[in-house]
């Protein structure tokens, strides 16, 4: 899709600049060259879109109707990818991993889980140390797979991981910024499941609970905060834990079970996810506190096809978040 859309745009650009004193000149360098970092200047570009048809329409060339044809593609668009965590982390990771490394302008969601939702409930990558799920019944030995990290090792992916139960501004404004970058993202949402055990009607709360607990870091990585060396890229977006992971993990059903079936084993596994938490916040604030330069991306001859802006986002136009409770 992202493929077909930018060889699409590349082909009305190379129109335009050939009609360009057909259809005017200041109306062809302004389709060309105007930003579309924002909705209002995405607005302002499908009314140029709207002008450039019916100059087209006046012109009775090969060229012209080409350019109607393709006329569309003059607006930047955002291609979405949406899965799960048993897609994202386990038997799809190779795909996600490819378009990451393509440095493609594609969006990718992934609605975390924990757990194979749609086929049974089955432990994937994504199951955290502790919990109970098929293929753990005796509760997952091994920590959750931490798929922003290794993620950001590439550098120019905007990275983020969100919760809407706990901040839902922090929600809306990390899918602003990911759909602005001119470069592939990925956002891990965690989601609340039946398969946790919970009461789904308090799933909100839940996620608040998760974030002041240490069980989920709110963040985001902005490539365009390391361009130049800046700033740091990663800011983390939640405060320091507040209350026991234990706290949280035993008001769902896939943790208290195993603490009822063997208690021994729930507890250790309790005392090692707890450390690993600590660890996790510990790491991450360090990582947020390196001025990491990031290489801004250019065309290169051989490219299979053009980037969809013709120039990435400056720094000063990426925004930080205030770390919320």
């Amino acid at each position: 899709m992202r493929l077909a859309l930018d060889a699409q745009q590349g082909l009305a650009q190379m129109l335009v600049t050939q009609l360009r004193d057909r259809i005017g000149p200041e109306l062809a360098d302004a389709l060309l060259g105007a930003p579309q970092d924002n909705d209002e200047q995405i607005k302002v570009q499908r009314t140029r879109v709207r002008q450039l048809k019916q100059a087209l329409q006046k012109l009775d060339t090969p060229e012209a109707r080409r350019l109607l044809a393709v006329a569309d593609n003059l607006v930047v668009r955002s291609v979405w990818i949406v899965g799960g965590d048993g897609w994202a982390y386990d038997i799809g990771y190779g795909g996600l991993d490819h378009v990451l490394a393509s440095g493609r302008n594609v969006n990718i969601l992934v609605l975390d889980t924990e757990v194979y939702s749609n086929t049974g409930g089955q432990a994937s990558k994504s199951t955290p140390r502790g919990a109970v799920a098929k293929f753990a019944a005796a509760g997952k030995s091994i920590g959750k797979k931490d798929l922003g990290m290794i993620a950001m090792a590439y550098g120019n992916v905007y990275v983020a991981q969100v919760a809407m139960g706990a901040n839902p501004v922090h929600t809306v404004r990390t899918f602003q910024e990911a759909a602005a970058w001119n470069g592939p993202s990925l956002i891990i949402a965690y989601s609340h499941c039946i398969a946790h055990g919970i009461d789904m009607t308090t799933g909100f709360s839940h996620q608040r609970d998760a974030v002041k607990s240490g069980y989920l870091t709110l963040y985001h990585y902005d490539p365009r905060l390391g361009m130049g060396g800046a700033d740091q890229p990663l800011k983390l977006d939640s405060r320091k834990p507040t209350v026991p992971l234990e706290q949280f993990t035993m008001k769902e059903g896939r943790f208290a079970m195993l603490a009822q079936a063997d208690p021994a084993r729930a507890k250790a596994l309790s005392r090692q996810a707890q450390a690993e938490s600590d660890a996790r916040w510990q790491f991450y604030e360090q990582v947020a506190g390196v001025h990491r330069v990031v290489a801004e991306a250019t065309a290169l001859d051989g490219d299979v096809a053009p980037r969809s802006d013709a120039e990435p986002a400056s720094p000063a136009k990426a925004q930080t978040q205030e770390p919320q409770s």
